[in-house]
């Protein structure tokens, strides 16, 4: 088997999840790469010191009940991946078979994260099923704030009367990173 070299993407959430306009402070990047069948997600977020899930890190149900970062790729046959990371340790990770409908979670081979003063990092890293790849779509969101100051955000805006962040038609071309040419 050859190996594929990685390819490595940036999306800027930088909208309101219906495209409204957030704060600069509030931008978040999510930085992220496919090699083979493996995935690598970085994010740069505002930490919101939103409550905690209980427990210790690692996974979790209902994560998007917390302060968050998102990233959706979609792949073959209407299938896709959602990558949950939250500042404090905890993620989700599901194989969806079709809208809402898991088919499998999926154990990271690591992730860390770090609260530095008033932003947060974290990284993780997973080994995605050969059924979803190749990825061809992608979009990122972010959720933080609580009660009526809770904001949903978005790379690419998603239409609705409420958030639904599962919608892949909306999803952006995951295009190639392009590399400049040797003159």
């Amino acid at each position: 088997m050859t190996q594929m070299q990685a390819e490595t993407h940036r999306l800027v959430i930088e909208r309101n999840w219906d495209g409204g306009t957030i704060t600069p402070a509030e931008r978040m990047d999510i930085l992220f790469s496919l090699s083979d069948d493996q995935v690598n997600m970085n994010v740069d977020a505002p930490f919101y010191n939103d409550p905690p899930p209980t427990g210790a890190p690692g996974e979790r149900e209902e994560l998007w009940n917390h302060e968050v970062a998102e990233l959706f790729l979609l792949g073959r046959n209407g299938r896709y991946l959602e990558i949950e990371i939250g500042p404090h340790g905890h993620y989700l990770v599901m194989e969806m078979h079709a809208l809402r409908q898991a088919s499998r979670r999926i154990t990271p081979l690591q992730c860390t994260t770090r609260i530095t003063d008033s932003r947060w990092q974290g990284t993780l890293t997973l080994i995605a099923s050969p059924d979803l790849l190749p990825f061809t779509h992608v979009n990122g969101y972010a959720i933080h704030g609580t009660g009526s100051n809770r904001r949903y955000l978005a790379a690419f805006p998603v239409p609705g009367k409420r958030p639904d962040f599962h919608q892949p038609e909306r999803f952006m071309p995951l295009e190639k990173p392009s590399h400049n040419d040797r003159d």
